[in-house]
C-alpha cells in the first residue's frame, strides 16, 4: 500500500516494463514534499535557498519511495558537461562535478535533478545496469547522452537492449533563445538549425531541445521514449527555472527523476 506521505512519480511505459527484473524508477514532480512558498513541495536542490531540512526531508522521502534509507540517494554536482561517473557499492554521499551516472550495483538510486533541462533514465534490465542523465542544450550536444550509454556498456549493458525515457522538460513553444545561442548551436553543426523555429523576437529562435535529446538517444541505438511533460506551463506540478526568471522571482526548486536496481 502506497504511504500517503510520499510522493507518487511520473513512470515511464518503456521502462516499466524493466521492474518486472528488479528496476525501478519515477520521474518525481513536486508533489508530495515539505517546502513552501516557491519551493512548495518535493523541492530536491540543496543548492537552492531552500530551507535545508526541507530539502533532506524531501530528499529521504524519494529514497523511501524506493525503499531505501536517504543515504543510498547518489546525486551530482551537475555543470552542463558531458562528464559521466560510475557509482558502486563504495558510494559515501559525494557530488562530484558531472551530469550522468550509471551502475550496476543494487541498492543505490541515481538522481539527476532538473527545472527545465532533459532528465534522462535508461536501464538495461537484462544486464542489470541503470544510468541517469542530465542534458541542457551544452550536455546534450556534446555527448553526455552517448557517454551515458558507452559507461553503461562498460559495465556490462548491451546497446540494443538499453531503454531509456526522457522526462518532464522544456517544449519548444517555450524555449527562446538568443542570438547568440542561435549561433553557437549553428557553428558546432549547421544541421543543428533544423531545430531552431522562428521568433517573434528579432534573431531570435524557439529550440527544440527534446527532439535533439530524442534523435541523438535513437542514433546511439536506444530505444527511447518521450513523455511529453513540458516544465514551464505546470506550475502545479513542475519547478522551471525560466518561468522563475520570467516572473522574476529570486530563486527556484528542482525535481528529481531517479532509478534503481532493487536488491533481492
Amino acid at each position: 500500500m502506497q504511504d500517503d506521505t510520499l510522493p507518487l512519480p511520473v513512470q515511464s511505459d518503456l521502462l516499466q516494463a524493466a521492474s518486472r527484473n528488479g528496476i525501478r524508477h519515477g520521474f518525481f514532480t513536486r508533489e508530495g514534499g515539505v517546502s513552501t512558498g516557491i519551493y512548495r513541495g518535493l523541492n530536491v536542490g540543496l543548492g537552492s535557498q531552500d530551507d535545508r531540512e526541507a530539502v533532506l526531508e524531501n530528499r529521504r522521502r524519494v529514497a523511501q519511495w524506493f525503499g531505501f534509507p536517504v543515504e543510498r540517494l547518489a546525486t551530482i554536482h551537475q555543470i552542463h558537461s558531458p562528464n559521466v561517473v560510475i557509482i558502486d557499492k563504495t558510494y559515501d554521499g559525494a557530488r562530484p562535478q558531472a551530469d550522468a551516472m550509471v551502475t550496476a550495483t543494487p541498492g543505490i538510486i541515481l538522481g539527476v535533478l532538473s527545472a527545465d533541462c532533459g532528465p534522462i533514465l535508461f536501464a538495461d534490465s537484462q544486464a542489470g545496469v541503470v544510468g541517469a542523465a542530465h542534458a541542457g542544450w551544452k550536455g546534450a550536444v556534446h555527448g553526455v547522452l552517448e557517454n551515458t550509454i558507452d559507461s553503461m556498456i562498460a559495465l556490462g549493458a548491451r546497446r540494443e537492449n538499453i531503454t531509456a525515457a526522457l522526462g518532464p522538460s522544456i517544449a519548444q513553444e517555450n524555449y527562446e533563445v538568443g542570438p547568440e545561442r542561435v549561433q553557437d548551436l549553428k557553428t558546432l553543426d549547421a544541421a543543428y538549425e533544423r531545430y531552431l523555429a522562428p521568433s517573434q523576437n528579432n534573431g531570435h529562435a524557439h529550440f527544440d531541445l527534446k527532439q535533439l535529446t530524442m534523435d541523438r538517444l535513437t542514433k546511439a541505438g536506444v530505444q527511447a521514449e518521450n513523455l511529453h511533460l513540458c516544465t514551464y506551463p505546470d506550475d502545479k506540478r513542475f519547478f522551471s527555472f525560466r518561468r522563475t526568471t520570467h516572473l522574476s522571482e529570486p530563486d527556484y526548486g528542482r525535481q528529481i527523476s531517479a532509478i534503481a536496481i532493487l536488491e533481492t
